[in-house]
């Protein structure tokens, strides 16, 4: 019965959605996306990706030089004090100097490495005044966001294949694109409310570096102010039920001018519209 509902509940709000076809935006260049045989972040489009990229590198120079350091010790304490050299065992217990050193010298290490992470932990965290803000509830298995400031929504959920070409999306971006994307203009601070209806969700755009858990009950928020215009692509990065890996997210980040065009056809197609009927589970 729970499965029938969730899935009676998508197909209701499929068809609310399919009168509700967003601009697609031509010419706007995908950039938010996995890349084949990827092994580094995504492009940094926000100044708080940029600062993640710049201290994942400065904490991956700290790692090296201490796993370097390290080896180098194992391998003259394995040289220096190899049984071959040292006929007689020592009979000591312990080292004073070592023990403070090896107490000290990590201590002051995590220290320095806190002196430049807290600063950009601390700006993530610190909700600036928004420009736009956007109300995010996360459902089994799809998204719903409010524009709060102009008290319209809509739900975004997963584009089937043969459904691609027609948002103007390429075939690699199966279970990536959606239906409705949110749509941004560059450079605004933009401030998500997230909240769950169901289950805990977790939104993300690796690209824009945030990530916040969507929980049924309270209201979190995020932020970002994108720098560069494309699409951007995200999922939902909580263990949410069967259908988990088909919960996607798009961003669309454009100019004023079209941000401005596309925001008032949307205030005259979404607002007012009726708001999915979701079934009591049993």
């Amino acid at each position: 019965m729970r499965i029938f509902t969730s899935l009676f509940s998508l197909v209701v709000v499929s068809l609310g959605s399919a009168v509700m076809a967003q601009e697609n935006f031509p010419g706007l260049e995908t950039i938010g996306k996995p890349q084949p045989k990827g092994i580094g972040f995504q492009f940094p489009a926000t100044e708080l990706m940029r600062d993640v990229v710049w201290l994942d590198n400065f904490l991956l120079i700290i790692i090296t030089l201490i796993s370097v350091f390290v080896t180098l010790l194992i391998a003259y304490a394995a040289f220096k004090f190899h049984a071959s050299r040292n006929k007689n065992p020592g009979t000591f217990t312990h080292n004073s100097v070592v023990e403070v050193m090896w107490t000290i010298i990590p201590v002051i290490i995590l220290l320095f490495i806190g002196v430049f992470s807290l600063p950009i932990l601390f700006k993530q965290q610190e909700i600036p005044e928004a420009d736009i803000t956007i109300k995010v509830t996360g459902y089994q298995w799809y998204w719903g966001y409010e524009y709060v400031d102009h008290n319209f929504g809509f739900e975004s959920i997963l584009l089937q294949r043969d459904e691609l070409e027609e948002y103007g999306y390429a075939p690699d971006e199966y279970l990536l694109a959606t239906d409705n994307a949110v749509v941004v203009p560059i450079g605004a601070t933009i401030v998500m409310q997230l909240t769950g209806a169901d289950v805990i969700h977790s939104w993300t755009i690796p690209a824009f570096g945030v990530k916040q858990d969507a929980v049924p009950g309270r209201l979190a928020q995020l932020w970002f102010a994108a720098e560069k215009e494309g699409i951007y692509f995200g999922q939902c990065s909580e263990l949410c039920g069967q259908a988990h890996a088909y919960m996607p997210i798009t961003v669309k980040v454009v100019s004023q001018k079209q941000y401005d065009a596309w925001l008032k056809g949307a205030i005259n197609e979404y607002a007012g519209l009726p708001q999915p009927i979701l079934m009591a589970q049993k």
